[in-house]
């Protein structure tokens, strides 16, 4: 039954009509890989107990914390790894990578960044942006990259950088962001290991943001000995309202353990204040979550193709994460695209986003978010950069129905503004 709450034109209607026809096998597709990993947590779950005792809260020094040692043995199996570190103590996606990085590397140690240049706000954690303040550089870490080429990996320039010295860290961005550039898949990240493995000793660490639950399989499946993201996106299913996970090699792990809290201590300590229960549904939820911010993606680049802009990823490629990018040619369409997304939203929907200088970015960015917890970017929201290519970057949506509506808002209000 088809209820105009919204006041949807028949011009957007009928092309979000049109576009959901077109899209029954892919999401007929997306929900195979959604029952499949649906399964795979709930297997993880099983075989590890996984008891209402374990969402007790414990205080101080928390230590033996049943809830906090099972839910990083639940998390290891989900992603096939030796050992994992989930905590709601890690504050967000960029902290929890650098968690990692500065457990890992060592003063003299050189880090390979063999995706070109790595994501805004990680710039200021390794040094890129030559300030000090304790940043790798500052600690006397090493920074290389090898660049893209034709906006892919260069295999033959990874195999040859890594041949030349010694890296003791290679690290992988699998989503894109701020760029244009594919979002990579698991397969891909394999064959990246496997030049590293096969002409080097060093580890390969991968940023698992945005990427988790989008295949069948993780980096840690085809050999990365570190993945790492924030439990506000993808894994933590848009109920876990703040956190990060660490997961691979045991002996890695541990390290960055000892980082996140201090030497000797490590894992052991931690205190969990109640927070373990939504970390734990979280998880669970992750799998359908993700699934359905895939089929707001896909949905979003069907309609605006409708329109005639250019999407990255196509409606029809297959998906590595969830990030939607549309090419919205200048800056006034921009602006209307988020404030459209931002009317539809269940939260602060009487916003409207305004460009601003935000912290870490080196532009003026307009962002669209009506979130339960704030940041979450497992929610529907969007970010664009006021700079060429004038690109929105989208992502998530808890469900479908709901996220599908603000899509068509964002179109709606362009079409007010006769810019469609």
């Amino acid at each position: 039954m088809q209820q105009n709450f919204f006041n949807i034109s028949e011009k957007v209607q009928s092309a979000a009509d049109k576009a959901m026809e077109s899209l029954k096998g892919r999401f007929a597709e997306v929900d195979e890989i959604t029952e499949y990993n649906q399964q795979k947590v709930l297997s993880a779950f099983i075989k590890n107990n996984v008891s209402e005792s374990m969402f007790q809260e414990s205080t101080g020094y928390g230590y033996g914390d049943r809830g906090r040692e099972v839910i990083d043995k639940v998390f290891a199996d989900i992603v096939g790894a030796e050992d994992a570190l989930v905590r709601h103590n890690f504050t967000c996606g960029t902290h929890t990578l650098a968690v990692a990085l500065y457990g890992m590397l060592r003063p003299g140690d050189v880090m390979l960044c063999v995706t070109g240049t790595p994501y805004d706000t990680i710039h200021s954690v390794i040094g890129i942006d030559g300030k000090g303040d304790g940043s790798l550089a500052d600690f006397g870490v090493i920074y290389k990259q090898v660049d893209l080429k034709d906006n892919k990996p260069d295999l033959e320039a990874i195999k040859e950088a890594v041949s030349g010295e010694k890296i003791k860290l290679v690290y992988i961005q699998r989503s894109r962001g701020y760029s244009l550039r594919p979002s990579l898949s698991c397969e891909q990240i394999g064959e990246i290991v496997k030049i590293v493995k096969e002409n080097s000793d060093a580890d390969v660490m991968v940023d698992n943001c945005y990427g988790e639950f989008t295949q069948t399989i993780e980096p840690t499946q085809v050999g990365a000995d570190i993945i790492a993201g924030s439990l506000i996106k993808n894994a933590g299913g848009g109920i876990a309202r703040t956190g990060g996970y660490v997961a691979g090699r045991a002996d890695l792990v541990e390290k960055i353990s000892y980082r996140l809290t201090t030497p000797g201590l490590g894992r052991e300590v931690g205190a969990t204040l109640g927070m373990s229960r939504e970390l734990y549904m979280g998880i669970f939820f992750a799998p359908h979550t993700v699934g359905e911010a895939i089929k707001t993606a896909i949905f979003t680049a069907s309609l605006f193709e409708r329109f005639g802009f250019g999407t990255t990823p196509k409606s029809t490629e297959p998906r590595f994460d969830i990030v939607q990018s549309v090419l919205l040619n200048n800056e006034e369409n921009l602006i209307a695209f988020c404030q459209g997304m931002q009317s539809g939203a269940p939260i602060d929907s009487f916003v409207t986003p305004e460009p601003w200088d935000m912290p870490g970015y080196d532009s003026k960015v307009i962002m669209a978010a009506g979130a339960f917890t704030g940041g979450a970017s497992i929610e529907l929201s969007a970010d664009a950069p006021l700079r060429e290519p004038f690109a929105v970057w989208m992502q998530g949506g808890l469900n479908f129905h709901s996220a599908k509506t603000g899509i068509m808002l964002a179109a709606e209000k362009m079409a007010e503004r006769g810019l469609i």
